[in-house]
């Protein structure tokens, strides 16, 4: 072939009655119907691929929206930001407004959410189109944003390295893998002879070899509308970008950045330039809330003491801000360092993720390590024999549960469950050299220092961000580093997904009741529910994409309630703010929710200490009165020698005739008794 010279080509794919029988009714209404076509040309001469078509069949209905889902989840995102942010700023007495900011809604919650429902998606699975679609609305919360100048400035980066996508499971354009999506096999093409293929394809129109240049079949083409009428046909639609699988494949992250046109060799630096506008944003919003503060007191608009101490301290507020918005963004950074090492894409690029991957993880663990080191280095560890005892216990109500407790601490609550067995061990326990030195929650310094790390954590586990930290520091690594080997990761994150539920349903680490429903019960099933169910789609089982479709909605169903509850605890976390940062107010409005707030102060106050509730004594039987201890039924008086002497009778006496022949005398104050 002359490259020099231009080439056309045209051809028909036909489709049979029998193949569109097959299609049941329901593939034409559901959203994201899946379905995709491939046209592609080879040299005979040099047995390779010269040109790719691809088209994608849909019906119009779709998961993806990100338009609208998209701007909702961010309205709700920032309202939760200003909630929180209000929370802790208001206020002068450190420990109460700790207390108040605990209660709020964590944006770290609800982020690992969204991140959680997007990042799934980083599977190196085939997945049905209907994910992909879906999590589409939810890939800005994960720095996947598209900005055409953004990305040449990638591209110019990384140069014409783009990594392979059969790493994550699915071929490119020009790819010869068949067992990827959008792959093919050479051998299998050229392995018959030319003309039989097109005898072949003639048969199926019913036609012999000579018509399929029948004037006929060119009158069919010419009606399509030509794309541009004065250069005539070109194609319609547009090229494949190099980094992007073919359309209609959705294999690992690779598919699912497709939906964002975003290429798999791009994903590190997309992500983190993004993060790195969400820092500069969030410390230029502190900073500019604090100047306009100032302006509104020096035009007397509010009061010169209101917000004093956030006033005072603001650079402190603006680096516990940015620490915290880098405590958020850890797993994705994480995650998109490893994934980048893995995917092997530009030189300089994995050099930036390697200085970025060594800067988050080392830096963080040095300053969660500090924060545990300052706390706990003015006592020991000890260790004990205990005894560890199942508890028969009910969860959300009526489900039979397990919980574990130490026989060492069952005394300390007031309702001790029935253990249905027990076994030996040994308990670590932490032994502070002061007993009356303030907790970690009322140490005003401590909390000035690392409160970004362990306010909304309960005063006895306040040191769980260093455990958050490695939990998610091992999601990532499986993540990135096994990417291209599905079983690998979806079972390695099953494994670790359950220890990890059952560690924070054990530990119930945060202070505030919602965020333990929301992070421990959830979002703990979620993450369970949808990497069990994303096993299924791994290419070696080859299940019907009707069946993965089905799936795909069930994914969609768990994920989309998680998400709803999440929208909700957003707004109840801006209702309980709103009464936080009305606290010293005599009344609010509305005034019908005076008696709620009064309920929830009365819960903070309850729950701030944390310590078990006092055992209450059972209530005592009132006592019978005092009595002695014997009492006088009767007296008798039995007869004596003197009675039977008539010179001993004493003339006092009385004498009382019972009958003839028969005289019984008695003394004053005896009582006489008879006999007959």
């Amino acid at each position: 072939m002359n490259r020099s010279v231009p080439i056309e080509a045209n051809g028909i794919i036909p489709v049979s009655q029998s193949d569109v029988a097959g299609i049941p009714p329901i593939a034409l209404s559901i959203p994201d119907f899946e379905g995709q076509a491939i046209l592609r040309i080879f040299a005979n001469s040099t047995e390779t691929e010269i040109g790719c078509y691809s088209a994608v069949v849909t019906n119009g209905a779709t998961f993806s929206h990100p338009s609208a889902v998209g701007s909702v989840i961010g309205v709700f995102i920032i309202i939760a930001i200003a909630a929180s942010f209000a929370t802790a700023v208001y206020g002068n007495h450190i420990p109460t407004t700790r207390t108040h900011y605990a209660h709020s809604l964590s944006v770290l919650v609800v982020f690992s959410v969204f991140h959680h429902i997007f990042y799934t998606g980083a599977l190196s699975v085939n997945w049905p189109s209907v994910l992909p679609a879906f999590w589409s609305n939810f890939a800005w919360t994960g720095g996947m944003i598209y900005s055409e100048s953004m990305q040449n400035s990638i591209n110019q980066l990384i140069g014409s390295n783009k990594g392979n996508t059969s790493i994550v499971g699915a071929a490119g354009s020009g790819s010869a893998a068949d067992d990827l999506g959008g792959g093919f096999e050479i051998s299998q093409i050229y392995k018959r002879s030319f003309p039989h293929v097109l005898r072949r394809g003639a048969s199926l129109f019913g036609h012999q070899p000579a018509d399929l240049h029948a004037p006929k079949v060119e009158e069919h083409l010419a009606k399509r509308a030509l794309a541009n009428t004065t250069e005539g046909y070109n194609w319609y639609g547009y090229p494949v970008k190099p980094g992007l699988p073919l359309p209609g494949n959705f294999s690992g992250l690779a598919g699912t950045l497709s939906e964002e046109n975003i290429p798999a060799s791009n994903a590190f630096m997309t992500g983190f330039l993004w993060f790195l506008i969400l820092i500069a944003v969030i410390a230029a919003c502190v900073a500019a809330f604090k100047w306009t503060l100032e302006a509104l007191v020096k035009y007397k608009r509010i009061e010169e003491n209101r917000l004093s101490y956030f006033r005072d301290h603001w650079i402190g507020f603006v680096g516990a801000a940015v620490l915290r918005t880098v405590v958020i963004g850890f797993f994705m950074i994480m995650f998109l360092a490893v994934f980048q090492f893995t995917y092997k894409g530009s030189a300089g690029v994995t050099a930036i993720a390697a200085i970025v991957f060594m800067l988050f993880s080392l830096g963080l663990s040095l300053v969660a390590g500090y924060a545990v080191y300052s706390r706990l280095r003015y006592g020991c560890y000890a260790v004990k024999r205990d005894r560890l005892h199942f508890e028969a216990s009910k969860t959300i109500g009526f489900v039979p549960w397990v919980k574990l407790a130490y026989e060492s601490r069952r005394s300390e609550n007031a309702q001790q469950r029935a253990s249905v067995a027990s076994i030996p061990c040994w308990s670590i326990y932490y032994v502070d050299e002061d007993s009356q030195r303030i907790h970690v929650h009322e140490d005003q310094d401590y909390v000035e220092k690392f409160g970004w790390l362990s306010a909304r954590f309960r005063r006895t586990r306040w040191w769980f961000f260093a455990l958050w930290l490695v939990y998610e520091f091992v999601r990532a690594c499986f993540y990135g580093g096994a990417a291209g080997h599905a079983m690998t990761q979806v079972f390695g994150l099953m494994v670790v997904e359950f220890i990890a539920l059952i560690t924070i349903i054990k530990l119930r680490p945060f202070e505030g009741a919602r965020l333990n429903a929301l992070m421990v019960y959830v979002l703990g099933f979620s993450k369970v529910a949808t990497l069990a169910l994303s096993a299924a789609f791994d290419i070696n089982f080859n299940l019907a994409r009707i069946t993965t479709t089905v799936i795909g909605v069930v994914i969609i169903v768990i994920q989309g309630i998680l998400a709803i509850l999440t929208l909700v605890a957003i707004v109840v976390g801006a209702i309980s703010s709103y009464m936080s940062v009305t606290r010293n107010r005599e009344a609010i409005k509305p005034r019908s929710w005076e008696p709620f707030r009064q309920r929830y102060f009365s819960h903070l106050e309850k729950t701030a200490p944390d310590v078990p509730p006092v055992k209450e004594p059972p209530p005592s039987t009132p006592e019978p009165p005092k009595e002695p201890y014997f009492r006088v039924a009767s007296v008798r008086r039995e007869p004596k020698i003197e009675d039977d002497d008539p010179d001993a009778i004493d003339p006092n006496s009385s004498r009382n005739s019972l009958g003839p022949g028969r005289v019984v005398g008695s003394r004053p104050g005896s009582r006489a008794q008879t006999r007959s």
